[in-house]
């Protein structure tokens, strides 16, 4: 070994000390930068524990009161009156309109996404693909009261013709039965969140689509495969965790619209009774709340909406832990 004034090159290495900023172990965990880090990224991680565990239990504590004075049941009833000495009211209606319509939504938006992120990322040319993803994203830059005022003033009469057609030749089946409602229903409602959701879908989709190792595709290639049996043996396999977890946040997102749906939902009036009807009318847990906003001058009725909220905040929450599960099992089961 070369020496410089008797001096080797091991020898004139540092030794970092145990205290200094840049000493600690081998795996760095002494470090304080590491150590700052850490500790913020543990701080985050449970503070939005504890916000969404204060949600709930504030939403718990609202409601209790109003449940326990109910004269209804709660899950079964139809009847919705929070004023008086003896209230009665119940969430079926607004269960069913919420669930069904972003059911709709999914229905419509995740086939079209995957779609459209295939087309972007496989098919397309890169002189077109990256305009084709910022116009799709664009559709997330829009405001829920814009779509809410075009489907209402522009989209309502091309899919009116639609609900005639579906309505006339399945209009024996309890969901496609005819109803008296002419202005916004739970089908149409269920298009427009599928067009709000559907930059969500697309988006996620299209960045795990993109991570494909290039030699799974590859290998699918050179073995014969089209470029379709390579998207079905290899990119779709590989993505469709991340397919899930854009759903489950596009679901998340139509069972919580509010606005949108408020614009365009038609309440139903004593002539146009309750029906399981996807061409009825109803409200989302979201609008009942914001149509009914001015009502909260008492702990009763706040109460009763409160506990509609909460039916609310649990059922997103339940959807987001399937979707955790269901994404922790295809990941071992791949692994």
């Amino acid at each position: 070994m070369s020496t410089i004034t008797g001096v080797t090159a091991a020898d004139e290495t540092p030794t970092p000390t145990s205290g200094s900023p840049l000493g600690g172990d081998a795996a760095g965990t002494g470090r304080l930068g590491d150590r700052l880090f850490g500790g913020l990224a543990t701080g985050a991680g449970g503070l939005v524990v504890a916000l969404v565990t204060l949600i709930g239990v504030f939403l718990l504590w609202q409601a209790i009161p109003a449940l326990a004075h109910n004269e209804a049941s709660f899950l079964t009833s139809r009847e919705w009156s929070v004023g008086g000495d003896h209230p009665r009211f119940g969430i079926v209606e607004l269960l069913w309109t919420t669930v069904a319509s972003s059911l709709i939504a999914m229905a419509l938006a995740v086939p079209v996404g995957v779609g459209v992120a295939l087309f972007i990322t496989q098919y397309a040319p890169r002189w077109l693909s990256r305009p084709a993803a910022s116009l799709v994203d664009l559709l997330a830059a829009v405001p829920s009261i814009v779509y809410g005022l075009w489907g209402v003033l522009t989209f309502r009469a091309a899919v009116r013709p639609v609900e005639d057609f579906l309505q006339s030749k399945l209009g024996w089946f309890p969901l496609f039965a005819k109803t008296g409602i002419s202005g916004g229903t739970i089908f149409f409602i269920g298009i427009v969140l599928a067009i709000m959701v559907l930059p969500i879908v697309t988006a996620l989709s299209r960045e795990v689509f993109a991570q494909t190792p290039v030699a799974h595709k590859e290998g699918a290639l050179a073995l014969g495969a089209t470029r379709w049996e390579m998207i079905r043996t290899s990119v779709l396999p590989f993505g469709r965790p991340g397919v899930i977890s854009a759903s489950m946040l596009a679901l998340g997102r139509a069972l919580g619209e509010t606005i949108a749906v408020t614009f365009i939902v038609s309440t139903l009036s004593p002539g146009n009774p309750w029906s399981w009807s996807l061409f009825n009318g109803g409200e989302t847990f979201a609008s009942r709340i914001a149509n009914n906003a001015a009502e909260f001058d008492s702990p009763q009725k706040t109460g009763a909406f409160i506990a509609a909220g909460l039916v609310l905040f649990v059922l997103t929450f339940v959807v987001n832990a399937i979707a955790r599960i269901v994404i922790e099992r295809r990941k071992a089961f791949t692994e």
